[in-house]
């Protein structure tokens, strides 16, 4: 019937109920199973994001120790003399170890000149023709026009203002009092001996504000004693060493030292260059605490009921990461493996500080040199791990495979589930299409019976029976 728009509305009949347990019935069952699966599968790729994060941290870390310059490391301390700082220190890789006691007697410092020449103020006019003055320090120069009729003020600024001014400064003193004068001052920041400011001139008129004069002699600019240019001048364990800085650098072989005050008379500074073996200690507790949370990672989640449980994969790389442990090192001295150097290793497979056969830091203090060997060359422990690592981490290793596969599981699912839902719809299309038929033909079977029944009670001596 076309006035139909329910199952059962014609009939009477309960359709519209039976057409959704039906329904139901064959759609309520594959949902559950596509949920779980989705349920597991996002749990599986869940663990091993865990696993996979825990190893990128540790791989890191192994990288250090695989590196020698982390064990190549030396650290110079300073004891300082009680009247204060004389020194600081700089160590390379290459500083031997050892003591130096240093006393600084003389600061290196930049050279001073200053005009004899009385001007009676800043704005006095020192040239009366343009000229040029050329400044020189060492190895550097610079020169600055000086215009017709400039004042000390302007000489002062063209030579502060120039860009290409290595390290000169001009100022200007006035002395004031009844006779007032201004001078011109130079200073230079270049020091070391023999490299005193010098100050030349292409003009006679600036024969003033320079150290040489035009013609030739000296100018009207002069540098006292006491403010030349001069070296530094230390004691290293009490012989005498110069440099053209306050900084000293290979005086001490592959070591530098930068003075920093003159001391009074027999005060030291002491310099003690030492292997870095508190960075290596810092260094090897990161590794116990990386290698610890992989392995706790690993076993959380291929524990019974977890998303890897009984995954071979997972946990042949942990039997691989446990047996590196047990491997033996040549070339490292006495020590052959990682237990020989302070670690231990507990009944749940991770790893502590012990000093069962030595402890860490009597390793580090009589072998400094072994126990980078025996981590960084190149067939050390690191190195091993290193490669381990680098084959399940990459692009190409087992972890990508395996991520890939559980997202191409989920694409798979989700394809299923769309043909499972256009399945189901196509299948209430059809049981509606059917139960609509029956709801008519019961409707119209309803309708002629009650058509007859009509009809028959109208017949004369037709008698209804109750």
């Amino acid at each position: 019937m076309a006035g139909i728009t329910s199952a059962g509305v014609g009939s009477g009949l309960p359709l519209e109920d039976i057409i959704n347990a039906t329904l139901n019935a064959e759609d309520q069952p594959k949902l559950k199973r596509f949920e779980a699966t989705k349920t597991r599968l996002n749990v599986e790729l869940s663990a091993l994001g865990a696993v996979k994060s825990t190893l990128s941290t540790l791989q890191d870390v192994i990288k250090k120790l695989a590196s020698a310059d982390n064990f190549n490391k030396r650290i110079g301390t300073v004891r300082q003399p009680t009247g204060g700082d004389l020194i600081s220190v700089a160590t390379t890789a290459k500083s031997t170890t050892g003591n130096f006691n240093i006393e600084v007697t003389q600061l290196a410092q930049g050279s001073r000149a200053l005009s004899n020449a009385a001007f009676t103020a800043p704005t006095d006019v020192v040239n009366a023709t343009a000229g040029t003055l050329t400044l020189k320090a060492g190895t550097k120069d610079f020169a600055v026009d000086i215009a017709a009729g400039a004042t000390l003020e302007d000489i002062r600024n063209a030579i502060n203002g120039s860009q290409s001014n290595f390290g000169i400064t001009a100022n200007i003193i006035n002395t004031g009092g009844a006779t007032p004068t201004s001078k011109l001052v130079i200073t230079s920041n270049v020091t070391g001996a023999g490299n005193d400011v010098i100050i030349e001139n292409d003009n006679a008129d600036l024969d003033a504000v320079s150290t040489v004069a035009f013609g030739g002699g000296a100018g009207g600019m002069t540098i006292a004693a006491a403010d030349m240019a001069k070296d530094a001048i230390a004691k290293v364990d009490g012989v005498e060493v110069t440099s053209s800085s306050n900084k000293f650098s290979n005086t001490i072989q592959d070591l530098t030292f930068t003075a920093l005050k003159v001391g009074a008379a027999g005060e030291k500074a002491r310099i003690d260059v030492s292997y870095d073996t508190a960075g290596v200690e810092k260094l090897m507790d990161e590794f116990i605490k990386a290698y610890n949370n992989a392995i706790g990672t690993i076993d959380y989640h291929t524990k019974a009921g977890a998303g890897l449980y009984g995954d071979s994969t997972i946990r042949g790389l942990k039997t691989q990461l446990t047996n590196s442990l047990q491997q033996v090192i040549k070339g490292a001295g006495p020590f052959e493996t990682i237990f020989d150097v302070g670690l231990g290793l507990k009944k749940d497979g991770t790893l502590e500080k012990s000093s069962l056969v030595r402890s860490m830091s009597t390793a580090l203090s009589d072998n400094y040199a072994d126990f980078g060997k025996l981590f960084s060359s190149e067939t050390g422990f690191a190195k091993n791990v290193s490669s381990l690592l680098d084959k399940s981490l990459d692009a190409k290793g087992s972890f990508k495979f395996r991520t890939d596969s559980i997202n191409m599981s989920l694409k798979d699912l989700q394809a299923d589930r769309e043909k499972h839902d256009y399945r189901m719809s196509q299948m209430e299309v059809r049981l509606r299409a059917q139960y609509s038929s029956l709801d008519s033909l019961i409707a119209q079977m309803r309708s002629t019976g009650t058509y007859l029944q009509s009809q028959l009670g109208s017949l004369p001596g037709f008698v209804k029976t109750k």
